[in-house]
């Protein structure tokens, strides 16, 4: 069982002055369970190296029991600090693709043409595919056949409007989530702001927020274990 997880190197937070990044309960609780499942995790950014956290995801409020364990782990925290570039990743070495959310892939990875290539190929060779929370942005331009989105016609979700209002920055992001994968076709549901919602339509795993990262993991698991 291979995963290759796939996290920004934006850090800016538009021209709000901010930072942002990956969300860090949405990278620890999906490498735990990939990790306890017994899976070889690689993981990989557009510029390689270390990732940028978003520095509210290290809040007090904002821990949980897998970033305290990630913050004891030596050998995580080496890897996280060493992502391969995104330029030396071959999807085929692969069963599966994972991408943490956090406001950072908004910027990069939604345009990022070898990114945009991995999920194509991802796609074509039958992988299980999986993002959390606002990285459902990287499918914004995947088209998997002229003119159809890889969402169009599939059962999705993603970070809601109203969780992106709950927070302040519909006005900041560069798009909607939920609105953009609305205009590509898919069928978007979400559950309750801030509850664990989980969507699985084939080996299309998407998940609303960083409540379900953890079953968006275990998701990707099981259908790697059937397939």
């Amino acid at each position: 069982m291979k995963v290759l997880m796939v996290l920004t190197s934006h850090d800016q937070l538009g021209d709000s002055g901010n930072k942002t990044g990956f969300w860090l309960e949405e990278f620890t609780a999906p490498y735990y369970v990939f990790k306890d499942a017994g899976a070889d995790i690689t993981l990989a950014s557009p510029k390689g190296g270390q990732p940028p956290v978003d520095p509210a995801s290290e809040a007090e409020e904002a821990l949980t029991a897998t970033t305290r364990r990630f913050e004891e782990d030596a050998h995580a925290k080496e890897s996280l600090a060493s992502t391969k570039k995104l330029a030396d990743v071959d999807m085929s070495q692969f069963d599966a693709i994972f991408y943490p959310g956090g406001h950072g892939p908004m910027w990069d990875l939604a345009n990022n043409e070898k990114s945009i290539a991995l999920i194509k190929t991802a796609y074509e060779q039958d992988k299980v595919i999986c993002a959390v929370c606002h990285a459902p942005a990287v499918f914004r331009n995947v088209e998997v056949k002229p003119g159809q989105n890889i969402v169009g016609g599939r059962k999705v979700t993603g970070f809601s409007n109203s969780e992106e209002e709950a927070v302040g920055l519909t006005n900041i992001v560069p798009f909607l989530l939920e609105d953009m994968l609305k205009e590509n076709a898919a069928t978007y549901s979400k559950g309750d702001d801030w509850a664990p919602y989980i969507v699985v339509d084939g080996k299309l795993i998407t998940g609303q927020n960083p409540a379900s990262s953890e079953g968006a993991a275990k998701a990707v698991v099981q259908a790697l274990q059937e397939s």
